[in-house]
């Protein structure tokens, strides 16, 4: 079931996104394994159509925050305010109690308004008057940042871009797709996208990722000593935490799923190692100076780390 399903939202949210298959592939490994996506890039891109085609092809809610400077945390939350008829204080929920909730720019608000996501980002809640409330679920954060180096920006703590399982970049279309988005557009309205899964088919796949997709141990220990290699690199002041071992493992079972397997091997571990790892890194002071970028880092550090051989992992 999980292929067929995969395959399908897959096709669906291409229909707004053109182009970009990767991308997408690894937007819905983060949606099965239940994590959460930061897109990176510049912007018209495309990162809000891929929200809403995502959230509008598995019959999902969606919400739209436009994170700006002035923006409060009980405005992504949620409040609580007097009721004169009743007599009492009604909570009122705020955009993020949705399926799927695009926090459209999140590094033009201030750290105080970026960390209220934290909370339901990691726990499925937030609390407000000492009261916890679950939020909808299957439930995604897709998050868009423009590069900190334009005007208006702040850098998201590192905090928060842990809670993060993958950071992604949409792009630029190439030619021949921008010459076909700009020939369809100007000859007829774009496809609509449809609904093709529900919600209780992608809380079960989330399930059957995170309890049926087999890691050999061979798989395992690659992951650890991937792990321990970014700890002890010269250029990396900080390494990749448990939390961040745990995130690639469990991206590389749904994205193993996705390709229709029911175990995992280097390839896949390899195929979501730049997106789940490269925004968890910090790189020392000097390593900055000299212009080093993590992806380098983390390239280097794939290479030097040998895989297990195949016939030992499946």
């Amino acid at each position: 079931m999980f292929r067929s399903v995969h395959d399908a939202v897959l096709a669906e949210v291409e229909r707004a996104i053109r182009g970009k298959t990767a991308a997408v592939r690894l937007a819905l490994a983060c949606l099965f394994a239940n994590g959460h996506l930061l897109i990176e890039d510049v912007p018209g891109t495309g990162k809000t159509s891929l929200a809403k085609a995502l959230a509008t092809s598995i019959a999902g809610s969606w919400q739209r925050i436009q994170f700006t400077p002035d923006l409060l945390p009980g405005d992504i939350t949620g409040v609580s305010v007097w009721n004169q008829g009743e007599q009492e204080f009604t909570f009122r929920p705020g955009p993020v109690f949705a399926n799927i909730v695009l926090a459209d720019e999140i590094n033009r608000a201030s750290p105080k308004t970026q960390s209220a996501l934290l909370e339901v980002m990691e726990e499925g809640q937030v609390t407000v008057d000492g009261r916890g409330r679950p939020v909808p679920t299957p439930f995604l954060v897709v998050a868009t940042q423009n590069p900190i180096d334009l005007e208006g920006t702040y850098q998201l703590p590192e905090a928060q871009l842990d809670r993060f399982l993958m950071r992604i970049s949409l792009g630029h279309p190439n030619l021949d797709v921008e010459t076909e988005i700009l020939t369809g557009r100007a000859q007829a309205a774009a496809p609509a996208v449809r609904c093709v899964a529900s919600l209780d088919q992608i809380a079960a796949l989330q399930h059957q990722v995170a309890s049926s997709i087999y890691a050999a141990p061979e798989v395992v220990r690659y992951v650890a000593l991937l792990a321990h290699a970014t700890r002890e690199h010269k250029a990396l002041r900080l390494g990749m935490s448990t939390r961040g071992s745990l995130a690639l493992l469990r991206a590389a079972q749904a994205f193993a799923l996705g390709l229709g397997r029911h175990f995992v091997v280097p390839d896949d571990v390899r195929a979501v190692a730049a997106p789940v790892l490269a925004h968890r890194l910090v790189l020392t002071a000097q390593a900055e100076v000299h212009g080093i970028k993590t992806g380098d880092i983390l390239a280097e550090i794939m290479a030097s780390v040998p895989a297990p051989a195949p016939a030992a992992v499946g």
